[in-house]
This record gives C-alpha cells, sequence and structure tokens, in this order.
C-alpha cells in the first residue's frame, strides 16, 4: 500500500470491494481494511504501477475487453479478475471498482463500500491527476522503464473501455461522480451498498464490517495524491537517469567513431 505494492496470501478471504473513485481516500481506506481484515488488500494504482509488466499487460488486455460484447469478452475479463485478486482481502481504488459488477458476481459475499468525499473538491483534484499523468512527452520518458513503458498504453485503452462505458466520457471531471453513484445505485443489491468518508474515521468503517473499533490505533491518514504521484514521480526519475545513461553512452561512442574517423 502507499508507494509499496501488496503481497498476495494464498489463505487470504475476499471480503470487500472498495468501489470509491481515485482520490477519496482509498489509500487509507485500503490500510484500513487491512488492518481490520488481517490481510493484503489491492489498491489499484500502487499495484498497477508497483508490480510486473506482465500484471499490467494483463490489465491491458482485460480493459480492452469492455464492453463486454460476448462471451470471450466476459471469460478474458473474469478469468483476470478471479486470478488478480485471489490472496487479497479486498480490493480499492481504479480498475477494481469499475468492475465492481463483475466482482460481485465473482464473490458474492463481498459487501460493496463506495469512499467519498466533497464532490467539486474531487472534480479538482482528479482533473489535475489526469493532467499530470496525460502529458504528451510522459511515453517517451517512461519508455526505458520496466512495467511503466506501458503505462501510458493502460491509460489509453482506460479512456476507449470501461471509463467511456461507464461514464460516456475520456476524462475525469464532476460528471463521472455523479454517473459512478448512480451507477453503483443500479448494479449493487441495496443491503450490500455502504457509502463511508474516512474522515469519519473507524466507527462507522468498522459497523459496516461488523467488527471491533481498534483500540489505542489512530485511523490511518495516507494521502492518495502523495502516495500516487510520488510513485509516479519516482519512476520518472528512473526514466530520466536511465535516458541519461543511454545518451550517454551513445555520446561516447560517437565521439569514439569521429576519433577513429579523424585518424
Amino acid at each position: 500500500m502507499g508507494q509499496t505494492a501488496s503481497i498476495p496470501d494464498p489463505k487470504a478471504k475476499f471480503q470487500v470491494i472498495g468501489a470509491g473513485l481515485s482520490r477519496t481516500g482509498t489509500t487509507s481506506f485500503g490500510s484500513a481494511l487491512s488492518l481490520l481484515l488481517s490481510g493484503p488488500v489491492y489498491h489499484g494504482g500502487t499495484q498497477v504501477v508497483g508490480s510486473s509488466e506482465a500484471h499490467i499487460k494483463s490489465w491491458i488486455r482485460c480493459i480492452s475487453h469492455t464492453p463486454i460484447r460476448n462471451p470471450g469478452d466476459a471469460q478474458i475479463v473474469n478469468s483476470w479478475l478471479r486470478e488478480v485478486f485471489t490472496g487479497y482481502v479486498a480490493c480499492t481504488d481504479y480498475p477494481g471498482a469499475q468492475f465492481t459488477p463483475e466482482l460481485l458476481a465473482l464473490y458474492p459475499d463481498a459487501k460493496v463500500i463506495c469512499t467519498l468525499r466533497d464532490p467539486d473538491r474531487w472534480a479538482k483534484s482528479i482533473e489535475a491527476m489526469s493532467r499530470s499523468v496525460t502529458m504528451w512527452h510522459l511515453s517517451v520518458l517512461l519508455w526505458p522503464v520496466p512495467t511503466m513503458r506501458w503505462f501510458v498504453r493502460y491509460l489509453d485503452v482506460t479512456k476507449v473501455g470501461r471509463w467511456k462505458e461507464l461514464y460516456g466520457v475520456e476524462t475525469a471531471d464532476r460528471r463521472v461522480w455523479e454517473k459512478h453513484i448512480e451507477w453503483l445505485k443500479e448494479v449493487v443489491p441495496p443491503e450490500k451498498l455502504f457509502f463511508f468518508d474516512v474522515r469519519d474515521g473507524w466507527e462507522p468503517l468498522c459497523k459496516i464490517l461488523g467488527v471491533e473499533v481498534p483500540e489505542g490505533l489512530e485511523f490511518p491518514r495516507e494521502n492518495d495524491k502523495e502516495a500516487v504521484e510520488g510513485l509516479i514521480k519516482a519512476q520518472v526519475m528512473r526514466g530520466l537517469m536511465t535516458w541519461a545513461v543511454i545518451l550517454g553512452g551513445v555520446a561516447v561512442g560517437l565521439g569514439v567513431w569521429l576519433s577513429l574517423k579523424a585518424q
């Protein structure tokens, strides 16, 4: 969690679908769930960026088969969802949140908890994040970095796949917030759907889960923006350093070639 991908536990039972949008306290929420449910939580932003190339490529393949139009699409999507969430007690953030109906079918006993925040503040925050991860030169900077060289492709399939299917747009703005809440109320049985603001702390979350409030333990307060952007910035720095080595090697090679040619 945070800037480090969680490690799955084969004994973990999947119990919670975190259906909140990115930038709604999903990092803090995931840490809280991990403590209360005693197991690893799959935070989409961290896991996708912090895992192997095979992992992000599998998500690209899955999302490329949305909207689901035929049994073949359904088989690919459901197979990956079953594989990727095995070993976790819960998931939070995109892309898991956008596959809530499929996850409910796979885990019918799971509860769906949507994290909330002020919609207008969320819109400003998500729009700023969208601008930062869609810069035209990002694909060039990240090309030498394993996993991250696929990040822009991951964003591209997201825009035209499940995201556009659900929200009708390729961007993230206030319309997405409103449509997301409406969609959850349509696809999740009311007795399974809960809404939670991380600012409210342990008590309402523990009530939803039916567990005791931890004594003497502060509710996790982690910053979604810092967690995900910090991870991406670290990868960009890796890209810059790798490019420096590559270009430095090219410069040395060119210098040697010119020197030999001049003799």
